[in-house]
């Protein structure tokens, strides 16, 4: 008996490989800020990446973006990520941050990031929960 070709998976494209691995590596850079490694995260950052945070201009390059995400709001924070959603090498993460002093909620965040044709993470820019 043959396999029925309406059954069988689609085939993967180059894109959706890339989504992936980008994915992981977006996973990745929370884990390493967090963890206070911040040379293992620069290495998962193209090397012009973009960083856009509320409230400052955007910092370019990896020294910039692990610098400038680690301590945004005054300090280094721990993520908790609820959901990790992506498709068309764009990820979007959300979650909480959680720094010293903050109640056990946190600040509620979304991460939007792009990723280069290499699988390395291109930038992101981040919003944060406000009440209405």
């Amino acid at each position: 008996m043959h396999a029925d070709a309406r059954t069988s998976p689609a085939p993967h494209t180059a894109d959706d490989l890339v989504t992936a691995a980008g994915a992981d590596h977006v996973r990745l850079v929370y884990d390493y800020l967090d963890a206070g490694d911040l040379d293992a995260c620069a290495s998962l950052l193209h090397d012009d990446v973009a960083l856009d945070l509320p409230g400052g201009p955007v910092t370019r390059g990896r020294t910039a973006f692990v610098h400038a995400h680690r301590d945004h709001l005054g300090s280094p924070a721990r993520h908790e990520i609820a959901h990790v959603v992506a498709r068309a090498r764009t990820v979007v993460a959300a979650g909480r941050r959680i720094g010293p002093g903050d109640d056990s909620a946190g600040v509620r965040f979304v991460d939007f990031f792009r990723i280069a044709a290499d699988g390395m993470v291109e930038s992101c820019t981040r919003y944060y929960h406000a009440e209405p």
